[in-house]
Parts: C-alpha cells; structure tokens; sequence
C-alpha cells in the first residue's frame, strides 16, 4: 500500500497492510503536524505533490529496502492539502522476523521519502509563509 490522500490517515489500516503473521517486529512512524518552528507559530500546513510520481518514488524506496531487510509487508501514507497542528501527516508501517531491521528499514524509508519524493510543504505561520524544501538526510550527516 502506498496512498497519497487529502483524506485523514487511517493509521490502523497502514498498520494493518505491513503486518504478516511471520513479523516478529512491526515498526510505524507516524509524522505529525507540529505547532511551532523557526521559534514561529504554526497556523497550519500546505502539501502537495506530483502524485503519480511520488508513488513511484516511494516505491522505488520500499523495493530498495526490501532488497537490504526481509520485509514482510509494508505500508506508506503521506497527506496532501492543508493540515492543522496535530494532525498526522505521514505514516510509514513495515513488518520483519526481527525489531533491528523493521526499525532500520522504517527509517530508511522515511529518511528517503522526505528526501526524493516530490511532496512539497508550506509553513503558514502568524507573520507570513514559507516553502520548505527538504535538506537531504546526508548532507545533514555530513555537516554534523
């Protein structure tokens, strides 16, 4: 499953999509809206995204995981259109026979999502707005 919704997440229904009865682990991250950055006010958030090839991407990413960790179900999720602090952006659920890979392989494609796919984000604070391009996960590393 890999949905791109202007919908409310049905987190439960990620979960259940990632889940196999031969899963030790199953690991879910679930991105939400905060009400603060930049030390600013969140009013609330703008995504879009190029959806047809966001899926792509995001498949292309849960196909590489699955080639580095025995995935055994997998389930991803991002929200489109405006959301309010609180709400739940992004889910990210993946299953394995043990927690070290499920919990690598959610990150990784979390990390990697944020970084390729072309879902696009704008901040709307009290004092104006602001596009937010996703710095690659990498480069951060590097400059730590």
């Amino acid at each position: 499953m890999i949905k791109i919704t202007e919908k409310a997440i049905d987190v439960q229904k990620v979960i259940d999509t990632a889940c196999s009865l031969g899963a030790g682990a199953v690991n879910v991250f679930i991105g939400t809206v905060r009400n603060t950055a930049h030390a600013k006010n969140v009013l609330w958030l703008e995504y879009e995204a190029y959806e047809s090839m966001a899926v792509a991407e995001i498949k292309k990413i849960v196909d590489e995981a699955s080639h580095r960790w025995p995935l055994l179900g997998s389930g991803v999720s991002h929200r489109i259109g405006t959301l309010k602090p609180g709400e739940v952006s992004v889910v990210v659920a993946v299953s394995t026979p043990h927690r070290r890979d499920s919990f690598e392989a959610c990150q990784f494609i979390i990390d990697n999502l944020k970084e390729k796919a072309p879902i696009w984000k704008k901040e709307v604070f009290e004092d104006g707005e602001e596009w937010i391009s996703a710095q690659p996960v990498r480069a951060v590393e590097a400059q730590s």
